[in-house]
């Protein structure tokens, strides 16, 4: 958990650089060490209630999405190919894929490029080979 705690605070690279907090649950494998390494850069390790399972949701969700959309139906070669996996599915989560919970609208979506002629009226945008797809109108 050591290095989990390195390679999250690694200077250009880690998810938690710039980040004041990270939170965690109470679990044995936060110990002090792990605690230790993220405050030396800077990064305070807040423990969650005991007895808290609903804190954790959005994350406990998002990581259920990343599973049975993406991860489940991949087979993946070392940690080069999850990340680049993870990359794509975090821009499709983000820019093209509708959300129940907010209206059924995109979160950010990306500006269409146009297309000239307007020969096609449906523009599809494949990520992982086709299996993460995006439907949209041609501008």
């Amino acid at each position: 958990m050591r290095q989990v705690a390195c390679n999250a605070t690694f200077e250009e690279m880690g998810h938690l650089n710039g980040c004041r907090y990270g939170l965690h649950d109470r679990d044995a494998k936060f110990c002090a060490e792990f605690r230790e390494t993220l405050a030396v850069a800077g990064v305070k390790g807040l423990r969650l209630p005991p007895r808290s399972p609903n804190w954790n949701a959005f994350a406990e969700r998002w990581v259920r999405s990343v599973k049975e959309e993406c991860l489940s139906h991949l087979i993946l070669f070392g940690e080069r190919s999850l990340r680049k996996a993870l990359l794509q599915f975090q821009e499709h989560y983000h820019e093209e894929r509708n959300h129940q919970g907010k209206s059924n609208v995109l979160l950010f979506p990306a500006p269409a490029p146009l297309e000239p002629g307007g020969r096609r009226r449906i523009r599809c945008r494949e990520r992982l080979g086709g299996l993460l797809r995006y439907y949209s109108r041609a501008a």
